[in-house]
């Protein structure tokens, strides 16, 4: 176990680019790949790097990470020195509030880092899905000399207006750094993985703190600071790495688990990803039960077609209905006949006897929110039930807890938006 680290997780992101998968729970929160959850990733790759003092900075509906995490015993971390702690702000305290940026949450924690002495600090996002070593990265930190070293990664250059653009010259010194740019100089992105001097993370904020004008960011004011002494670092990543910002990343990071070669393998028995799991029974599949291309995950029942899917615990498929290209999160019933086609199922939500979702005219934007709807993915929201024989179209967003009373027609066209969504 690496004694000298203490890791901070990000975890109060609102996640709003998820519209109604992140409603009810913090982004890190979000179901992912059948079985885990997003923040799984970052916890597993910690404790995979022997870093066994985590600190997890919630803020934003925080009750289902709370339960998830419990007491940290899925990862290993149920333990009276070290372990996992989760940090809530509170109002009415005389030296904190509600966190205002990533800066401000860290700096508001800073008694965590300062009584327990350690030499480096990780501070990771509790919203990214990959795998990676830590002791790498501390290494080449060591190595430079540095105050901070950034992860970095390309991406492609229609995506840079969504990240932080780092610049680095020969020796790996970051020389530039704009957050999300409208037209930019690189497509090499901050990952939002840091390793910090601990005296020099203690400094930083201190001094960030005492500035009114900041907006007590790492990335639009921390970072960008720290340029002229010399002392920021880009150690850069080669592996996978997702930053699951939107319905469409999101959708298609699970939906690439199921390829022939993923570019995630989450069957790699010397990198696994820990994660609570409920008990239940084995899959079974009925008489006209199929699959293929598929994470069916166990409690599951399948008596129809299952086609380039994700199913999460105790998923239902009834007789002679059809899923492909979708995902469907746990407790939910597909009942007999119905057929659905690139759609996200949120929990606990059923579907009526031949009811369609997700046809129609991809090309339909949703009315609401255009810019995460418009590929032909549809969403519906946890808990919702959908009447028997409906039919809704593509890049539709149905809001959560839905009852039958509230689908005043059974024909929803493409792009609709029904129930308070957000």
């Amino acid at each position: 176990m690496n004694r000298d680290v203490y890791a901070l997780l990000l975890a109060g992101g609102v996640g709003s680019r998820l519209s109604i998968l992140s409603a009810k729970r913090a982004k890190p929160a979000v179901p992912f790949g059948g079985k885990y959850r997003i923040i799984d990733f970052t916890l597993s790759n910690c404790v995979n790097s022997g870093v066994d003092d985590i600190g997890i900075l919630t803020q934003y509906r925080p009750m289902s990470l709370n339960e998830h995490i419990g007491n940290g015993k899925a990862w290993d971390l149920d333990r009276m020195t070290g372990g996992v702690t989760l940090l809530q702000p509170f109002l009415g305290r005389q030296t904190g509030d509600w966190y205002v940026g990533t800066a401000d949450a860290v700096y508001q924690n800073l008694d965590q880092v300062t009584r327990r002495k350690v030499e480096h600090v990780l501070i990771l996002s509790g919203d990214h899905v990959y795998n990676m070593d830590y002791n790498r990265m501390i290494r080449f930190h060591e190595e430079k000399g540095a105050d901070v070293t950034l992860a970095v990664t390309t991406v492609p250059w229609e995506m840079t207006d969504q990240f932080g653009i780092v610049e680095t010259d020969e020796n790996a010194r970051v020389i530039g750094f704009e957050e999300k740019p409208a037209r930019a100089r690189s497509n090499l992105v901050s990952m939002g993985v840091y390793v910090w001097s601990a005296k020099a993370l203690v400094r930083r904020l201190t001094e960030d703190a005492a500035k009114p004008d900041s907006q007590h960011d790492f990335g639009r004011n921390i970072i960008p600071a720290m340029i002229p002494d010399g002392k920021a670092f880009g150690y850069r990543f080669d592996g996978y790495w997702q930053d699951i910002g939107t319905l469409e990343a999101y959708y298609e990071a699970n939906l690439n688990l199921v390829s022939d070669r993923p570019q995630l393998d989450l069957f790699d028995a010397e990198w696994k990803i820990h994660t609570p799991s409920a008990e239940r029974p084995p899959v079974k599949f009925g008489s006209g039960g199929r699959s293929q291309y598929s994470l069916i995950a166990n409690g599951c029942i399948i008596q129809g077609n299952v086609e380039r899917s994700v199913l999460f615990p105790g998923v239902y498929v009834g007789p002679g209905a059809h899923v492909s290209d979708s995902i469907i999160m746990n407790d939910t019933r597909i009942e007999a006949g119905a057929r659905i086609d690139r759609t996200i199922l949120d929990k606990q939500i059923v579907v009526g006897e031949r009811a369609i979702i997700g046809h129609g005219d991809a090309s339909v934007a949703n009315i609401r929110i255009p810019q995460l709807l418009h590929s032909g993915l549809t969403v519906v929201g946890k808990g919702t039930v959908i009447p028997k024989e409906a039919r809704i179209g593509r890049n539709c967003c149905l809001a959560a807890d839905l009852t039958e009373a509230d689908f005043t027609s059974l024909e929803l066209p493409p792009g609709s938006v029904l129930g308070d969504t957000g």
